[in-house]
């Protein structure tokens, strides 16, 4: 009887049977399970050895973990359907001896996915799930990976675990997908002083426009306005599956203008490719022009660039909410002719330059932010005041006014610690150091700086408020140097 049968696959080897009765229509059985015996000795079925390359015969206090163990490398291989069968094989010191078989069925591997919900997702996104992970063995590893590739995706996430249909001839993932809110709107205001010690207010405005039309495409448009009257314009648009491809389209145009001194307009046209859902690397072209507004102003000259480069990007989505990104990497190189317009001046230049930031976990709700950043021009000839690299601000070396540092060769790295409360607020505390090099005026200054936050979340979005403080070492300190950031990033 399989009744019976299955008493013994649960470790009642010596169940009795006792009496059977019939009562009209029902049959009573009358029956004795006897004692569960976990602790046995074990003979495996020659196919087990021979695949799990292990003793044939042992003992053991807990058959059903062997039993468990055993199965658990089979599933492990794609036998999703793989069952332990126990035969009952005599005695021995008072312990039964149990054979163990496996009948393993056939393997199972991943055969394609069905997206529900959501179903507007990119074609080509879901050839590059599918080149991933179709033929892989159905497995909890390659299960696992499939629902991180959506926890930690910018546009879209899943409703529930992805679940499985079995067929007879295939295996088929279903994603039950959801669309996120992806488009961001990030505003921050500054309080500090200028260069002629007169406090000021300056900001920036970061619009997102993000999975509009259902491509995962984006634009962006960011202005800012800094304490010496300097003015930042960037347009950006990125497509990244042209035509249905790998293959990435992304444009930029950058604006800067520093009062009625000078005028700088980039154009960045670039195509790239998807190494994966978090790798790319492109080529992209530079088109470049400055004019100098005030006759006055000798230290800077018009000029012409173009040229050609390589980047690469890589970025790690976070899982934590307040975070932008886990890891984010993106490095470049250039080559350009610059033309200086009114002395008819040409010379090629080299540019290279380097992003990192990593947030890492330390234990609990500490963290670390560790962040670094460099670029380098190189020229036979020295460079026009206007056409080098400006940072220091809210995003680079904090503690010091929006774009007031300038040098043809920078670099800085710090250290934030994060602690974080819950998943709606962190403090933090940071510590920068940084270095640039400006070869027309002789200047190597070494800067630091330092400063304090609070981050957390309202109902309009993330709300930021930061103090820090940021100076060149041997210079005294400034209370007065203090600059004051708030911002919010709303998603929408």
């Amino acid at each position: 009887m399989k009744f019976l049968d299955s008493l013994a696959q649960s470790n009642y080897f010596f169940t009795e049977l006792k009496d059977v009765k019939k009562k009209g229509d029902t049959t009573e059985i009358f029956y004795n399970k006897g004692k569960n015996y976990n602790e046995t000795y074990v003979e495996l079925s020659d196919s087990i050895v021979q695949k799990l390359k292990i003793q044939k015969g042992f003992f053991t206090k807990s058959l059903d973990s062997t039993k468990k163990s055993i199965n658990k490398r089979y599933i492990d291989e794609g036998y999703s359907f793989s069952r332990i069968k126990s035969k009952f094989k005599g005695q021995k010191n008072g312990y039964p001896i149990v054979e163990l078989d496996i009948n393993k069925n056939d393997k199972r591997t991943i055969d394609g996915f069905v997206v529900k919900g959501y179903e507007r997702i990119p074609k080509r996104f879901m050839k590059n799930l599918e080149k991933e992970f179709k033929g892989k063995t159905y497995d909890d590893k390659n299960l696992i990976a499939i629902n991180k590739t959506f926890q930690t995706h910018p546009f879209v996430t899943l409703e529930r675990q992805p679940q499985t249909l079995f067929t007879k001839d295939s295996t088929q993932i279903y994603l039950f997908m959801e669309k996120k809110k992806t488009n961001t709107f990030d505003g921050v205001i500054g309080f500090g002083n200028d260069k002629t010690e007169k406090f000021t207010l300056n900001g920036t405005l970061n619009v997102n426009f993000r999975n509009m039309f259902n491509g995962f495409e984006a634009i962006n448009l960011y202005w800012q306005r800094n304490p010496d009257k300097g003015q930042t314009f960037d347009l950006q648009a990125d497509i990244p599956y042209l035509f249905k491809s790998n293959v990435g389209l992304n444009m930029k145009v950058n604006i800067y203008r520093q009062d009625s001194t000078f005028a700088n307009v980039k154009m960045l046209p670039a195509l790239y490719y998807h190494l994966n859902n978090r790798n790319k690397i492109g080529l992209r072209g530079t088109f470049e022009t400055s004019s100098i507004i005030d006759t006055l102003y000798v230290q800077g000259k018009d000029y012409n660039k173009k040229g050609i480069g390589l980047w690469f990007e890589m970025t790690e989505p976070t899982d934590i909410d307040l975070f932008l990104y886990k890891t984010k990497i993106s490095a470049g190189y250039d080559f350009l002719t610059t033309t200086y317009t009114k002395d008819n001046i040409k010379a090629n230049q080299n540019q290279l330059y380097f992003f990192g930031e990593h947030n890492y976990h330390i234990s609990g709700n500490h963290f670390l932010n560790i962040k670094a950043e460099g670029a380098m021009m190189d020229s036979k000839i020295d460079f026009s005041a206007n056409e080098l690299y400006r940072f220091g601000g809210w995003n680079s070396m904090r503690g010091f006014n929006e774009n007031s540092l300038a040098g043809d060769f920078y670099y800085y790295g710090g250290l934030e610690y994060r602690y974080l409360i819950g998943n709606q607020a962190f403090f933090d505390f940071f510590g920068q150091y940084g270095q640039l090099n400006n070869k027309s005026l002789n200047v190597k200054p070494k800067l630091y700086s330092v400063g304090l936050g609070f981050n957390f979340f309202i109902p309009l979005g993330l709300m930021s408020f930061q103090l820090s403080n940021g100076n060149e070492f041997g210079n005294p300190f400034k209370f007065n140097d203090i600059k004051i950031h708030w911002g919010i990033l709303s998603r929408f």
